[in-house]
């Protein structure tokens, strides 16, 4: 039954993120924690389905307040037809024209979902941050970056470029399941493992602040009593850092 091979897959992947990239997320969480405590901004981005990861980590429920989303021109799922955002990620230039006009700076982070790694736009975005000083972190797949060649011109691939690299571990593809009758593999995976690793990144700098003293913003949820108010204090109060109001 594939509905059983599917949630198989996913704790299997899972399983191995867990497992291998424990480090990986705690250094980011300690990364994420120090940018916070000394003032600095903590930034994400993504192209296409990428972008998913950006929409998941701000402005919700139970989520933390300080994670300001990138979103770039004609590379969110909102564009019809989808199939430009495949055709614009490639193009040179777009991540300069972006950051440029960003509020990022020196000292920040720019967390990069990309789980092929090999396009113009997330590798500029890589190679701008650096040399800015802002730190990068790449949410991606080794297993498929490694296996195919860079778009850019620089040769460079997303994960060469990392401070960080997060591995969600999909298959080259990112699709898991192999189905009798269908020629090609369906199913993918990065998204549930992706969104699983932010999360627990973002839990994990949460409580690191706080045993540094220092009380992290959190939203609550905008259905429950006197939600409201609360998040427009903590907006508020935090605003030097938050950069989506």
């Amino acid at each position: 039954m594939q509905i059983n091979r599917y949630f198989q897959a996913v704790r299997d992947v899972l399983d191995k993120v867990q497992e291998t990239q424990n480090e990986a997320m705690s250094q980011t969480a300690w990364l994420l924690a120090d940018t916070v405590e000394r003032g600095n901004s903590i930034y994400i981005t993504g192209c296409s389905h990428s972008s998913i990861f950006a929409q998941e980590v701000f402005y919700r429920a139970g989520g933390f307040m300080l994670m300001n989303p990138i979103f770039l021109p004609g590379m969110t799922l909102e564009v019809f037809p989808p199939t430009r955002t495949s055709k614009i990620e490639r193009i040179t230039g777009i991540a300069e024209a972006v950051l440029s006009e960003a509020p990022i700076r020196q000292g920040d982070v720019l967390i990069i979902a990309s789980i092929a790694g090999r396009n113009a736009v997330p590798i500029e975005l890589a190679l701008w941050a650096k040399a800015h000083g802002v730190k990068v972190v790449a949410l991606t797949s080794m297993n498929y970056s490694g296996h195919v060649e860079s778009r850019h011109s620089s040769g460079k691939r997303l994960f060469e470029l990392a401070d960080i690299i997060l591995d969600v571990f999909c298959e080259k593809g990112d699709a898991a399941l192999a189905i009798e009758g269908l020629p090609v593999k369906t199913a993918p995976t990065s998204t549930v493992a992706g969104i699983t690793i932010m999360h627990a990144i973002i839990s994990q700098t949460i409580e690191n602040l706080i045993q540094r003293g220092i009380q992290p913003p959190v939203f609550l949820s905008g259905n429950l009593d006197g939600a409201d108010e609360q998040n427009k204090q903590l907006l508020e109060r935090h605003r030097s850092q938050i950069h989506y109001r």
